[in-house]
């Protein structure tokens, strides 16, 4: 040391001093910063690799002194007689920066953010941690935050420090476990991660911040500082009428899409589309085709594209890939103007494994379970969240509420719920931890989505939630203050597979599993179901919808048109993934386009115009809708005739002024004079004929109405003598 550096370093153990230098200090504003000494004070900066360090006074940009080198990776010390708002002026090889001192700044993080962390109902955290951009003492800056109890010392590191983590650590809120850091002089747009070392001093692969609100496109990992104005929502007539139009009531027809395999470009390299260009080209496309809402399979910030989306570590960012969060925002509002809602696929189920995401995030088991029986998926090998944890749970809750408050994101579609209701989900004997009473139900999970529904519910009017639920856990869609889970909505996994099996099976087999086609309404009044048709069940080997259809090439399109229109008919909500519509050849492939060429093909493109037509009617009939979760609102008209596979359901409206007979024939075999019982006289008009030419079907039907006749048919006095095309569902209406 040179004279005068035992002044500049009293009361600072050398061992300290080392620390500092070698980057484990768990203290930072401890030495560095200004602090109090006799006539004046000290001021130590570290800053490795400058050449020199002035300080100068922040009202009039004056030289107060230049500090001295004290050691040689980088600490500088120097004294001022008085103390004073100052700034740093930095010497560097090749440049002079101008900046404020970090840690001349106090206390950010107010005693009631941190108290409410640390009990897990923080709902705001995507803006308290993070990084975010505002005004510290008049200085602007990125103030960041990030919850790591166990570590011994955190830093921020990014391109504005050379990703040293040397030089911009972190303070530790003890009594949260939350490190705060606000850096003078960085905006919006900023990379950054987090580097830490973990409680048995070893240094940690760098870490991406668990609330950025913005990422790197894949295979970038960093996380990047979002911008913190409000989105300008023009919205407001759509946000008005949201309870109403997402109803039990309400018809709601969802279309499902992978964002990134919507439409590729293959003139430019088979790229994604990007929000603005599916803003332009896919709302206009399902507006026109009479959906209610766009579902989303996952879009918060993933790193492996073959995941798509289920694997996600930035809960709070929209992924990179299709860009910025403004512009996932200005969608939603484009959907919301064309009538569109917007449902998105949440998972809080499980995180993968990358050493930069939350697993081990401070070098102990902090987000997941440590007893791998409990924190370990084997079917995806992928970490459980731990929800004993109270800031878990917020961590999991703030995420749900951020995408429906700061993006009016409609309705989250709860990924893998039953893999989180259950303690022995896909798990052998001795491979599960049962619960506190003994059980397989895991009592945490339970309460976790008790707690989700209920703040939505209470803070997000109109906002509703989904689940996909695969097993008959009870009381999905009750309300959570009466004892249910207190989803909306529930998806109905039974009934696609087993209308599903029903379909493939060739005609003459049908007859053998006619219980299938119809045992959905034995339990279809358990909970609130939208029927699903969705992304599970074109891949993996098994085939497209219309290739799970049996017979040659006329025999699959007309199942098809007719399993659609007995969809559509079936009392549940609509659920269609995309390439459904256009009758896709092949399975899907997250990699490729949509096969957009086949609308050239008059078949294809006729269950294009089935699917439009079908969500027209859908709408526009109450009986369709108006009862799905009302059992009087439905009625078999014929539900034993196993030797035709003919089916005939009724639907009804509360207060019975229309009617909707939907009645489907299941073989390839036309019906002639096919009676029927109906509940009203008159004149019975046939909306919808699944065999039109418009279709592509052979343009069979009953000549747009017909009457009834005083005829008894299935217990009712009067009765319709029908035509039934071969494998085709017919809608008539009376009113």
């Amino acid at each position: 040391m040179t004279p005068g550096q035992d002044d500049f370093l009293a009361n600072i153990e050398p061992a300290s001093v080392q620390a500092l230098v070698d980057g484990r200090h768990g203290d930072p504003f401890g030495i560095l910063g200004e602090h109090p000494a006799d006539g004046g004070s000290i001021v130590r900066v570290f800053m490795p690799g400058a050449l020199l360090v002035e300080i100068l006074a922040c009202e009039t940009g004056h030289p107060l002194t230049c500090l001295q080198r004290v050691h040689a990776a980088g600490l500088f010390v120097g004294r001022l007689d008085r103390s004073v708002a100052y700034r740093l002026r930095i010497h560097w090889p090749n440049a002079v920066q101008e900046t404020e001192d970090p840690y001349s700044f106090g206390l950010l993080l107010g005693d009631l953010d941190l108290h409410l962390i640390a009990q897990g109902t923080h709902y705001e955290l995507s803006y308290v941690l993070g990084a975010q951009p505002m005004m510290v003492n008049g200085v602007s800056g990125v103030r960041f935050a990030v919850w790591a109890p166990n570590a011994q010392r955190v830093s921020v590191v990014g391109d504005f420090n050379s990703w040293d983590g040397r030089r911009n650590p972190m303070r530790l809120r003890r009594e949260a476990g939350i490190w705060e850091l606000f850096i003078p002089r960085l905006g919006p747009g900023e990379r950054y991660k987090y580097e830490l070392i973990g409680p048995d001093g070893q240094l940690l692969p760098q870490k991406a911040d668990p609330v950025a609100r913005a990422s790197e496109a894949a295979p970038g990992s960093a996380s990047i500082v979002a911008r913190s104005e409000p989105f300008p929502w023009t919205d407001g007539n759509w946000m008005d009428t949201r309870a109403a139009r997402q109803s039990e009531n309400a018809p709601i027809s969802v279309y499902e899409i992978h964002a990134g395999s919507w439409l590729r470009l293959a003139e430019e390299g088979n790229r994604s589309l990007d929000w603005t260009e599916l803003a332009d080209r896919l709302i206009p496309y399902v507006a026109g085709l009479g959906f209610t809402h766009i579902e989303l399979l996952p879009i918060t910030e993933y790193p492996f594209g073959g995941s798509w989306g289920y694997q996600p570590l930035g809960l709070f960012a929209p992924t990179g890939r299709y860009g910025t969060p403004e512009d996932f925002a200005e969608f939603v509002n484009r959907c919301h103007e064309a009538g569109l809602g917007v449902i998105l696929d949440w998972v809080p189920a499980h995180f993968p494994t990358d050493v930069w995401g939350l697993a081990q995030f401070d070098g102990t088991a902090l987000y997941e379970h440590q007893d791998p029986r409990e924190g370990f998926h084997q079917d995806w090998s992928t970490l459980i969240y731990n929800l004993s944890r109270n800031e878990v749970k917020g961590f999991l809750i703030a995420s749900a509420l951020y995408w429906i408050e700061s993006f009016h994101v409609d309705a989250l579609r709860v990924d893998a719920v039953a893999s989180m209701l259950y303690r022995d989900y896909s798990r052998r004997e001795g491979e599960w931890v049962p619960n506190q009473y003994g059980g397989r139900e895991n009592l945490e999970a339970i309460e976790f989505f008790k707690h989700l529904n209920s703040i939505i519910t209470h803070r997000c009017r109109g906002a509703i939630t989904i689940a996909e639920e695969s097993t008959a856990f009870p009381g999905v869609t009750r309300p959570a203050e009466e004892g249910g889970l207190g989803f909306t909505f529930k998806w109905n996994m039974g009934w696609m597979h087993d209308t599903l099996h029903y379909m493939s099976q060739d005609p003459i087999y049908r007859s053998y599993n006619h219980g299938a086609f119809t045992f959905g309404m034995v339990y279809a009044y358990s909970e609130h179901f939208i029927l699903p048709l969705s992304h599970d069940e074109v891949v993996h080997g098994k085939g497209s919808l219309i290739r799970k259809m049996p017979g040659n090439e006329w025999q699959r399109f007309a199942n098809l048109r007719a399993y659609l229109g007995y969809m559509w008919a079936h009392p549940g909500k609509k659920l269609l993934f995309m390439g459904g519509e256009i009758a896709q050849d092949r399975e899907w492939n997250h990699d490729a386009s949509i096969s957009w060429d086949l609308l050239d093909n008059p078949q294809h493109f006729g269950i294009t115009r089935l699917v439009r037509d079908l969500n027209h009617i859908y709408a526009a009939e109450p009986a369709l809708h108006s009862t799905d979760h009302d059992p009087h609102g439905f009625e078999w008209g014929v539900v034993d005739d196993f030797e035709n596979s003919v089916f005939a359901m009724l639907r009804v409206t509360r207060d019975g002024s229309s009617i909707i007979l939907a009645v489907s024939n299941m073989t390839p075999v036309t019906r002639i004079g096919y009676r029927i019982g109906v509940p009203k006289t008159g004149l019975w008009h046939e909306i919808f004929n699944s065999d039109a030419e418009i279709y592509g079907g052979g343009n069979m039907g009953n000549g747009g109405s017909l009457h009834t006749e005083d005829i008894t048919a299935h217990g009712r006095p009067v009765s319709l003598a029908l035509i039934l095309p071969p494998l085709s569902t017919l809608l008539l209406r009376w009113r």
